[in-house]
């Protein structure tokens, strides 16, 4: 049986690289099933002090700091928290995942960390406004997820969107608390759930498994 691909969406300040360690366990805990593909943001971040990038991203933040839109459009910023009209970058960050579904694809599913898992919920509302052709992602999976505070992005959270989907969170989450994460779940219709004990990361622990695994197994 040919394992699930999956492109991976970074968090803010992480790029595609970095992902790809910072998920080695769940690598390890999915690897007969899931082939997992990683996807830079388009966007250079200005580095930030290194007590913010402990904040975001744990000890030792990134050097090629990426995202995928910005909220502060003067300071070119961004943050889950900040209320604002309108933001910058999404375009071209919607056009180098339409590039990477093009040349890398087909994907069977599409996964997201914080930032990049606020992004996946609007691509799949994308996706299911047949805005994008070129998408065909059968499942999400999105850890950390949350709803843009952004208005123009107002548009991507109605009516529920159909694709099966998946949502882990920590209530120790700091950078997203869990209650960002919950508000997030009525954008979906039928969303599982998967709540750990700890902070902003991907949990892949051997308990966690099977929540994963019962929640692929019906697109293997």
């Amino acid at each position: 049986m040919a394992p699930l691909r999956v492109l991976c969406i970074h968090g803010y300040r992480q790029n595609g690289g970095s992902f790809r360690e910072k998920t080695g366990a769940l690598r390890k805990l999915l690897k007969k099933h899931v082939e997992l593909v990683y996807l830079s943001a388009p966007h250079c971040v200005r580095p930030a002090s290194s007590e913010a990038l402990e904040k975001e991203n744990g000890p030792g933040g990134d050097k090629d700091s990426r995202g995928w839109w910005f909220s502060d459009v003067q300071a070119l910023s961004f943050s889950a928290q900040q209320q604002c009209e309108e933001s910058l970058g999404l375009d071209d960050s919607v056009t180098t995942v339409r590039e990477a579904v093009k040349n890398e694809g087909p994907f069977d599913g599409i996964l997201g960390f914080s930032q990049g898992a606020a992004f996946v919920a609007m691509l799949c509302c994308l996706q299911e406004q047949k805005l994008e052709p070129e998408f065909n992602f059968r499942f999400s999976i999105l850890v950390a997820g949350f709803r843009s505070a952004c208005e123009e992005h107002k548009k991507f959270y109605n009516p529920p969107l159909q694709i099966p989907s998946l949502h882990v969170f920590g209530l120790e989450d700091r950078v997203i608390p869990d209650n960002m994460s919950r508000e997030l779940l009525p954008s979906f219709q039928d969303p599982q759930v998967l709540i750990h004990p700890g902070g902003h990361f991907i949990p892949a622990a051997s308990a966690h498994r099977q929540a994963y695994q019962d929640f692929l197994q019906r697109f293997q």
